[in-house]
C-alpha cells in the first residue's frame, strides 16, 4: 500500500511540477522574444540643458548607428527641471552588451559627444523595462505632448494586480481622449513598478480628457478596483525634442 501511495504521489508531482502561474503580464511576448526597453533619465546642470540637447542633436546619428532610439524628451512638469528622458530598444541583454562595448570603442562618439558633455550632467539613472504582452508600442498620428505616468504597485507582481491594472488602463483608452503609446513593466529598478506612456495633442486637451474620465462610471469602477493594489503614483509631462522619433 505504501508503494502504491508513493507511486501515486510521484505521478501527481510529475503532472503538477513546476506549478503553472498565468497572468496577463507574466506570459506572452516578454518571455518569447527578449526585447526590452531602457529608460534613461539625465539630470542636467540648470544652465547647460539647451547646450546638452543641441550637442546631442548634432551627434545623434553616431549613437543611433548602434541601437534604436524610441523617443527623446525634456521634462516640462511633474519632475526635476532640466531633465532629459529617453527610451532605447534592445533585442536582448547580449545585444545591449554588444552596443555598450561598441560605443566604448567608437572614437567619434566618445570625442565628439560623450567626453565633452559629461561635465554638463549632474545625475544619470537607468531602468530596464518590458512592454506588457497585451500592449504594442504605438506611434501617435502627429506631433503633441506626452505624459509618463508611473505606478508603484504592491508587492506580489502582475499575478496579483495585473488584471485589474489592465482594466483600468483600457477604461481610459476606450474614452479616446488620449492615445496609449506603451505600458512598460520594470525588470531592473524599483520592482512592481509600471510606466504608462500617453500621447495628447496638447496639455489642455489632456486636461479636458481627464475631467471627462473622472465622470465616466466605467473609469471610476475600474480605478476603484485597481487602487486596492496601488502604493503610489506620479506623472510627468514630456516635450519631444526635434530629433525624437516619437514626436
Amino acid at each position: 500500500m505504501l508503494v502504491l501511495r508513493s507511486g501515486l504521489t510521484r505521478a501527481l508531482a510529475a503532472r503538477t511540477w513546476p506549478p503553472q502561474v498565468y497572468s496577463s503580464f507574466a506570459t506572452g511576448p516578454r518571455q518569447s522574444d527578449g526585447t526590452f526597453y531602457e529608460f534613461r533619465t539625465y539630470s542636467l546642470k540648470p544652465s547647460k540643458m539647451n547646450q546638452f540637447l543641441e550637442n546631442f542633436k548634432k551627434n545623434v546619428h553616431l549613437r543611433t548607428a548602434h541601437s534604436e532610439l524610441v523617443g527623446y524628451w525634456s521634462v516640462e512638469f511633474g519632475g526635476r527641471m532640466n531633465t532629459a528622458f529617453h527610451i532605447w530598444k534592445y533585442d536582448n541583454f547580449a545585444h545591449r552588451t554588444e552596443v555598450r562595448k561598441a560605443l566604448a570603442k567608437d572614437k567619434e562618439w566618445q570625442e565628439q559627444f560623450l567626453i565633452p558633455n559629461l561635465a554638463l550632467m549632474d545625475k544619470q539613472e537607468s531602468e530596464i523595462t518590458y512592454l506588457v504582452p497585451w500592449c504594442k508600442l504605438e506611434k501617435p498620428p502627429k506631433e503633441g505632448v506626452y505624459e509618463l505616468v508611473t505606478f508603484q504597485m504592491k508587492p506580489g507582481g502582475p499575478a496579483v494586480w495585473g488584471d485589474t491594472f489592465k482594466k483600468a488602463i483600457n477604461a481610459h483608452v476606450i474614452l479616446g481622449y488620449s492615445k496609449l503609446v506603451g505600458v512598460f513593466h520594470t525588470e531592473y529598478g524599483a520592482l512592481n513598478r509600471v510606466h504608462v506612456l500617453w500621447w495628447n495633442e496638447s496639455a489642455d486637451s489632456r486636461a479636458a480628457g481627464r475631467h471627462k474620465a473622472h465622470e465616466d462610471p466605467r473609469v471610476v469602477a475600474a480605478v476603484r478596483e485597481c487602487v486596492n493594489y496601488l502604493v503610489s503614483q506620479q506623472n510627468m509631462l514630456l516635450i519631444p525634442t526635434s530629433f525624437s522619433p516619437l514626436k
